[in-house]
């Protein structure tokens, strides 16, 4: 190849490379960010971001937590649904992330150590819904939870059939409940009930949940006990929200029929009308009681 040549094709590249770098890095950036300050995307297009008093409070995309220094509810505000996002309250958006745990969780790892324990999606499900219940004035029970707010799981011990089945139980035990606590059940096909020792292995029984005699239509609902995808979730259910109405109402000392309608307002209904939930911004709803009825003293 000629030198001149080499020299040609080389500067042909060169120009490519220049005129792909403006286009790409450039031109096309800047056309971007033009369409989406136009009206109607500008606000989406900046992060939905929220002012109050001058000073952004948050985002209408993403979820918050509405609590004390030490984690506690906040009475004056309706609360998000639970976060596994971050540490300590969650919804840090620095960190979106989901339990990555299925239904078929339902066996807590105990340990001595705290950090080493690990609950189940289940008993997270009980424990979440036991201390809404207790905070909302309403029946907290569920399906499959014991009334201390952990999983009712029984390993039951014994032989087996070559279905798996157990044939005459040995020993039965409350897997999620550590001793010294008291199960759930005193006897289980005439078998007494123990509670499970740290450290022990109950993998080799067979595991049987136990529905008990909660309603099979919770009062507590769904949103309220389990964690979104992102983490970040920043609505609620209307049907969270109604449950609490009346705690909202008693701290802001307004009517709960003030609050209903507060609510009914930040009510979204679905997406074209068929996709989707009805669903309520958590935030947008907090900073509009805020402005109408501010928590006084």
């Amino acid at each position: 190849m000629r030198k001149t040549t080499w020299i040609r094709q080389h500067l042909a590249a060169l120009r490519a490379l220049l005129v792909l770098a403006v286009i790409t890095g450039i031109v096309y950036p800047v056309a971007v960010f033009g369409v989406a300050q136009l009206p109607g995307l500008h606000d989406k297009a900046n992060g939905s971001l929220i002012e109050q008093d001058g000073r952004i409070v948050g985002s209408s995309l993403i979820g918050q937590a509405f609590t004390d220094g030490n984690g506690n509810a906040l009475a004056q505000y309706f609360q998000s649904r639970p976060s596994s996002s971050g540490k300590g309250d969650g919804y840090d958006p620095t960190s979106t992330s989901f339990t990555n745990l299925g239904p078929e969780s339902i066996v807590d790892t105990l340990a001595e150590n705290p950090d080493d324990a690990k609950q189940s999606l289940l008993t997270q499900v009980c424990a979440r819904s036991k201390a809404v219940g207790e905070r909302e004035g309403v029946d907290g029970r569920r399906p499959f939870c014991t009334k201390s707010g952990v999983g009712a799981v029984l390993s039951v011990l014994g032989p087996q059939d070559d279905r798996g089945r157990v044939t005459h139980p040995t020993a039965v035990i409350s897997v999620d409940e550590a001793c010294p606590a008291t199960p759930f059940l005193d006897t289980y096909e005439g078998v007494r009930v123990e509670c499970a020792r740290v450290g022990a292995d109950y993998s080799a029984g067979l595991i049987v949940p136990v529905r008990g005699d909660a309603p099979s239509a919770p009062a507590v609902p769904a949103d309220a006990v389990v964690t979104s995808a992102s983490g970040l979730d920043p609505d609620i259910s209307p049907e969270y929200a109604a449950i609490q109405a009346p705690r909202i109402a008693k701290a802001r000392n307004i009517s709960e029929a003030d609050v209903r309608a507060a609510v009914d307002a930040h009510t979204q209904g679905r997406d074209l009308g068929f996709l989707g939930e009805p669903r309520v911004d958590v935030l947008e709803l907090n900073l509009e009681l805020d402005r109408r009825y501010p928590v006084t003293g």
